[in-house]
Order: C-alpha cells, then structure tokens, then sequence
C-alpha cells in the first residue's frame, strides 16, 4: 500500500529578522482587520497601521536590539519543522512547511513552497496552542484569501491547549527552569498568556477559558503545592484587555512580599520579543526594583521532544492516522 502524501502547514506570528524589518513588520501587524477593528476601519486601517508602525518603530527596535538585533521566531519555528518532519518520516511522506502570518515567510510563500510537493492532503497547523481570532483566525483567514486550489483534502486543528503531550512538555520546561532551586515549593508561579482585547472576548472567543484550562492541567500534572496567579501581557492600545497585566501582578506579589518567583509563558511555543524582551528584560527589572530577589523565566518549549511528539500525534490524528 503506497505511503500517503501530506503537507503540513505550521501558521506561526512572525517577527522582523533585522532592526531595518521592524517598521515594515509593524505596519503588516496593525493593518491586519484582526487587530484594528471598529466602526468603519476599513476606510482608516491602513493610515492608521501606518502612523502606529512609524510612531513605534523607534522604540521596537530598541527592544529587539536588546535581544540580538532581531526576532529568533523564523529560525526557532523552522527547527519545529524540521523536527516534525524527521518525526512523521516512519509514517508518511511529509511536506512540512512554515507561514508566518506578518513576516517571512508568509502564507503566499508557503503555498508556493507546496506547489513543488505532491500531497495528497493538506494539515493546517496553527502554533497556537490556545484558539483566538486574533491568532489562529487570523491565519487561517490569510490561507483562505490566498489558497485556491479545491482539489486537496484540508484538514484544520484549531487548538491543542489540552493536549497530553503539549502539557506534558509545559511541565518538563517548569521543571527545567526550577533546577538548582532551593526550597522550590517557595516560588510563585506566574502564569503570562499574550493578552486580548476585551472587545474581541465579549465576540466570544474562547481564548481566556483554554489558558484557564490550560493553566489548570499544567498545576495538576505537575503537582507542585507552589501558589500561581495567571496574568496577561503584551498590550497594545488605549482600550480595554484581559486582566490583570503582568506589570500589575509583579507590583502587587511584591508590595505583599514575594521575594520570589518563576514566569511561567503561555501562548508561546519559541522564544520570541515578547518572552525574551517583556520577560526576561522588563518584567525582571522590574520585579528587581519592587525587592524580588529570586526572578525565573520558563524556557520556551521550542523543539522539545515533547512537543514535537504532540505535533506529530496531532498531525497523524488529522490526516487519518496513528502513530
């Protein structure tokens, strides 16, 4: 019986590569309808996305001058699929390839890339643990507006917060990052999803109770006695996001104390501005003003073998398959 052919389509955010990217970067950002969206947009989206990305741009670049001159998230997420890929090899015959929904390389790309492959069905595999519209809608809308072809077999996953093997890496990764620690069950865990807006919750996306429900199988897994709190970052605007921010908790364990305390990232599967940046530089400094005297970061799941056999199982689970 003849193998079967797939493609598999990793939908990643993307970042700029180089501090000259990150203007143009910023303005595919904002100019997404997913990201700036009220009454009339459309009319206003791209002066708008425009005047954000230029605005900004000066002090974005700072920041990503601060992790390396640039985002590790095409490099990082390209190893995830060189990974899957070597994983799925005693299964199918996989074509795995990366569309990063703002940079390079994009959605257009990706197909392009597909075109020289002969599948015979096509996975679509946001990295997104957690379903948002901001997210993995967002993607999945690009590869519609871009995809024509009618002919292939596609089958989407939209989530995998509870996924065994997903959790299971979160745990590994905890436990990674409290190695050495003395006392561990002393450290308080803070659990940081990327933020939302308000605005895009009340529309009822689900995104705020799959981290709640993530967060909940990562403690029970883990088993650790140690207290958490879950808070957001990443904010961007005047209006209204998901609460409390991880600015606001550092601020608050501190005034009552916590001298200690392990970031726990959750929404992101690489390092990336935000884990690198928001983390690991300003929210540790910040914590170190406010008398924290023990500040950890969770690594990033990356390619962890653990991980990389969630993909896998998700994949085969997708096409049909076991694995």
């Amino acid at each position: 019986m003849a193998r079967k052919k797939i493609g598999v389509v990793l939908f990643q955010l993307g970042g700029p590569e180089r501090l000259e990217s990150v203007e143009p970067f910023l303005y595919q950002l904002f100019r997404d309808p997913d990201i700036i969206n009220f009454p009339l947009a459309f009319l206003a989206r791209k002066p708008l996305a425009k005047l954000i990305s230029t605005s900004r741009a000066r002090v974005v670049s700072e920041h990503y001058n601060l992790i390396g001159g640039g985002s590790p998230i095409r490099r990082l997420t390209e190893q995830q699929a060189e990974a899957l890929s070597q994983a799925l090899a005693s299964h199918v015959d996989a074509k795995v390839v990366v569309a990063m929904r703002y940079w390079h390389p994009s959605t257009e790309e990706a197909i392009t890339a597909l075109q020289s492959a002969v599948v015979d069905e096509l996975i679509l595999l946001p990295l997104y643990p957690q379903y948002s519209l901001a997210t993995t809608g967002s993607s999945l809308k690009e590869w519609n507006r871009r995809y024509e072809s009618k002919e292939i077999p596609v089958h989407t996953v939209e989530q995998f917060y509870d996924h065994p093997d997903y959790i299971g890496a979160m745990v590994e990764r905890i436990e990674e990052a409290l190695a050495g620690a003395r006392d561990r069950e002393e450290i308080q865990f803070v659990f940081s999803a990327h933020g939302l807006p308000l605005s895009v919750v009340a529309k009822g996306d689900p995104y705020p109770r799959q981290i709640e429900e993530t967060v909940r199988a990562i403690g029970e897994r883990g088993g650790w006695p140690n207290p958490r709190v879950l808070c957001y970052q990443s904010r961007v605007g005047p209006q209204k996001w998901l609460a409390p921010s991880l600015t606001e908790t550092i601020e608050r364990l501190a005034g009552d104390g916590v001298k200690r305390m392990l970031v726990i990232p959750l929404s992101f599967v690489t390092e990336h501005i935000e884990t690198l940046f928001e983390i690991n530089i300003e929210a540790r400094e910040l914590a170190e003003r406010k008398g924290v005297t023990e500040f950890r970061m969770m690594p990033a799941l990356n390619d962890s073998p653990l991980f990389i056999r969630a993909l896998q199982a998700i994949v085969l689970q997708a096409a049909g398959l076991r694995g």
